[in-house]
């Protein structure tokens, strides 16, 4: 496992994930939750360096959000190269970003320019775009940034906060960006995903904004935040959307649980850690399958954006501090050939976790879409339509998520 960075925040972690992952020959030894997790990610990229919506329409977003989950975890680092590299070709650039004239969306420059910084990269030359200047072009007198397209303007809570933490890294967040994602907060101390009235208080949001704020220094807004967050914690330690009959799903609580960590709630983040530990497939599921996290319980329908988004919050690393600096190129795997007693493997297994639900997370998404392309935690409400219609056999999502393909 290996990350300079994360070895601060693993602390209280380890012992945690520990208790999930069943070890098995010396190579495994030391191997947590986040790291088979990572092992089985790396393994589900098409061609080695992407994932996908559907058959042949590569995922950018999602793909994006694989190299920051395997970065945040400290290995499969030749995959991260890998899939960052296609992020980087020129084409996949202009698709996701927008062509920098006509269409341009802060959301995705935000995330990508969050990948090229985690990977060690220059986001001011990404696949031959400046990110840094294309986003800075982008925020509006008030301080929001917002979409330029023909298309509605998709900007929102999210992508103001993933814009501060991008611009904050890439050498100083503007005050007046800051500004406006502090003034955003709603009457009950959240923070909303859409941006306009009745202020709606969302995890996702909150979650993203309070590592936004931290890392500019904010602390009296991230703390009410914090509150907030902890507050909407369920007793089996998970988080949920605001969606009608939402449960606890792993994206949400992977989010909520790096904000706990970096926000100083440890009790409520190492909760949160047990939930989504309590979601990864053990010994007992399919080989297939085992160290994915599921969104929920039994749910194995989006398990790749689920994984992403719960490896840095197993790890406790915000995404202002997520590197690929000391990662290995090791691919982990959920070593089965040891013995395991029947309560570590009920313990890893979440088909027997009184914990899990059904219900999906959010995570950032690319390119400028109809609504419905866009998922992960740059549009978590969004995402989940996009499952519901691919579990009902609709065409929609594969559609969406092409068009300057968004998640």
């Amino acid at each position: 496992m290996g990350l300079g960075p994360r070895s601060a925040v693993m602390t209280g972690v380890t012992a945690v994930a520990l208790v999930f992952t069943p070890l098995g020959a010396a190579a495994q030894t030391g191997v947590t939750a986040d790291d088979t997790a990572a092992g089985w990610l790396a393994r589900q990229l098409v061609d080695g360096d992407h994932v996908e919506s559907a058959p042949a329409t590569p995922d950018f977003d999602g793909t994006a959000d694989v190299v920051l989950a395997l970065d945040a975890a400290g290995v499969a680092s030749d995959a991260a190269t890998k899939a960052a590299a296609f992020l980087a070709e020129p084409d996949t650039v202009l698709e996701y970003v927008g062509d920098g004239a006509a269409e341009s969306y802060a959301g995705p420059l935000a995330k990508l320019a969050l990948v090229a910084e985690s990977r060690g990269l220059d986001p001011k030359s990404f696949g031959e775009v400046d990110l840094v200047t294309a986003l800075g072009a982008l925020q509006a007198p008030s301080g929001r940034f917002v979409d330029a397209s023909a298309q509605p303007d998709q900007s929102d809570g999210l992508s103001q906060a993933l814009a501060v933490l991008a611009l904050e890294r890439a050498g100083g967040a503007p005050v007046k960006a800051v500004d406006f994602l502090v003034a955003s907060v709603c009457q009950d101390g959240g923070f909303p995903a859409a941006l306009d009235t009745p202020c709606v208080s969302d995890v996702d949001a909150t979650a993203v904004a309070i590592q936004a704020l931290v890392a500019v220094g904010r602390t009296d807004a991230a703390t009410a935040a914090v509150t907030w967050l902890v507050g909407k914690q369920s007793a089996a330690g998970g988080f949920k959307t605001n969606l009608p009959d939402a449960a606890d799903n792993a994206g949400s609580t992977g989010l909520a649980a790096q904000a706990l960590r970096v926000g100083g709630k440890t009790a409520e983040a190492d909760k949160a850690v047990a939930f989504l530990t309590g979601l990864q497939q053990g010994c007992t599921a399919a080989e297939a399958v085992r160290g994915a996290i599921f969104s929920s319980q039994g749910q194995a329908t989006g398990a790749v954006s689920a994984t992403s988004l719960a490896i840095p919050g197993i790890v406790g690393i915000s995404y202002a501090k997520v590197s690929a600096v000391g990662a290995s190129n090791a691919l982990p795997i959920v070593d089965c050939t040891t013995p395991t007693t029947s309560s570590t493997t009920a313990a890893i297994n979440p088909i027997v976790n009184p914990g899990g639900n059904n219900g999906v997370s959010p995570a950032p998404q690319g390119g400028k879409a109809p609504a419905l392309a866009a998922t992960g935690i740059y549009r978590p409400s969004v995402a989940w339509l996009g499952v519901v219609l691919l579990l009902s056999g609709t065409a929609l999502v594969a559609l969406t998520r092409r068009r300057a393909s968004t998640r």
